[in-house]
């Protein structure tokens, strides 16, 4: 399940849905672990394997080279400048350059008219609910406070967890 909130934008006045995280991030680990039970590989293997993929993207992306991972997307490296244009193209060096980012295209695929049918890291099927509201799926109240906050706490043993 996915969560949103409601925002308006000074712009215009309108209102609109913003999506919502909660809780900590997914780590390294977890995602090895679940890699690992979809896979013959060890957990072991593959948290090295993932520590490892950051510096050889970094690497490739260096020598001026996208990387494409198959059912992932491609990463390619631009560069920012310092705003400040030249009026000649003889002026333009590397010394305009003042810093770098790391872009990302999800895969997807597309049919024959060239219209993307499906997109490798876009769940199709997210459940959206409002953060911070009763769950219609669960009956429970989900999500937490306004300011992010995810709710609930750690429990103890003398808490019943049925409520």
């Amino acid at each position: 399940m996915a969560f949103f909130r409601r925002i308006q934008k000074k712009v215009n006045d309108l209102w609109y849905p913003q999506s919502v995280t909660w809780g900590k991030a997914v780590t390294t680990r977890e995602v090895a672990d679940e890699l690992s039970v979809l896979s013959t590989v060890t957990r072991g293997d593959t948290y090295a394997v993932m520590e490892n993929l950051g510096r050889v993207l970094s690497n490739f992306m260096g020598q001026g080279r996208t990387v494409k991972i198959d059912g992932i997307g491609t990463f390619y490296y631009t560069a920012t400048s310092t705003k400040r244009g030249v009026p000649t193209a003889a002026e333009v060096s590397a010394s305009l350059i003042n810093g770098v980012r790391v872009r990302f295209l999800p895969e997807v695929e597309r049919n024959s008219g060239r219209q993307v049918t499906t997109r490798s890291m876009v769940n199709t099927k997210i459940v959206w609910e409002e953060w911070g509201k009763a769950s219609t799926s669960t009956g429970g109240n989900i999500g937490g406070d306004d300011s992010g906050n995810p709710g609930g706490n750690d429990g103890d043993q003398g808490e019943n967890p049925l409520g």
